[in-house]
């Protein structure tokens, strides 16, 4: 398969603790737990060039529906199989299609602020934090269009509860991570949740995984989206 080093292909490792890596593309020098097995680390700066073509895409779209818009991004350039891409993409196709369907926010600014807050979460935040990027970036959604901080009371309780309800959709399938599926099960679980708490009505389409030869850990007929679930 064709996606894990971004230098030499090979398999990914996780250290049980952070050492000094020089990242292979700029070399910057910063702590991480995550390099190839030959040794080569790119930092998530890098891992992540072209991702501020996300702004211009989602400005440019009148879709209703985050998976859509998702999936889109997911064919750009800058998007690997795997990677801290996800935690802004999660949140910024919820914004986009959220204003397409009739939310009241200022979209260009919500996308830049989605981009700011999406990017400080790291790869690997799923398992050495227990909080999958793509989990904490539809949170990430609520807050922005609740105008929560941490001193507020409904539109804070609103941010956990979205996070709580995405990540708990992905515990329920389990591990080893996937980012495009659980960019998929957060996606779903905001636009419920939207129509629940806001009454505005996001569009969403079937789901069927065309990424699984990509990824190394597919979990095959476990995953809701695999086309072995989805063949009727």
């Amino acid at each position: 398969m064709n996606e894990e080093c971004l230098i030499c292909k090979a398999p990914l490792e996780y250290l049980e603790t952070d050492e000094l890596m020089e990242c292979e593309i700029c070399h910057k020098k910063e702590y991480s737990k995550t390099r190839c097995v030959n040794g080569h680390y790119v930092c998530n700066e890098c891992h992540t060039e072209g991702m501020d073509s996300i702004i211009g895409a989602c400005l440019n779209t009148d879709s209703k529906d985050p998976v859509d818009i998702l999936e889109k991004m997911m064919d750009m350039p800058f998007c690997h199989m795997h990677g801290p891409e996800h935690h802004v993409m999660v949140g910024a196709a919820l914004l986009t299609a959220y204003k397409n369907a009739g939310g009241n926010i200022d979209l260009e600014s919500s996308l830049k602020e989605m981009m700011s807050r999406g990017k400080s979460v790291p790869g690997g935040a799923c398992g050495f934090w227990g909080a999958c990027g793509a989990g904490v970036s539809s949170g990430m959604f609520i807050s922005i269009i609740s105008g929560s901080t941490p001193l507020e009371n409904e539109p804070f309780a609103l941010s956990h509860r979205m996070t709580s309800r995405s990540l708990g959709a992905i515990a329920d399938v389990g591990g080893p991570r996937c980012c495009k599926r659980d960019s998929f099960l957060s996606i779903l679980a905001a636009v419920d949740f939207v129509r629940e708490h806001s009454g505005i009505e996001m569009e969403t389409h079937k789901v069927v995984c065309r990424y699984s030869a990509q990824n190394n850990q597919c979990i095959g007929k476990r995953c809701p989206f695999s086309k072995i679930n989805n063949t009727k």
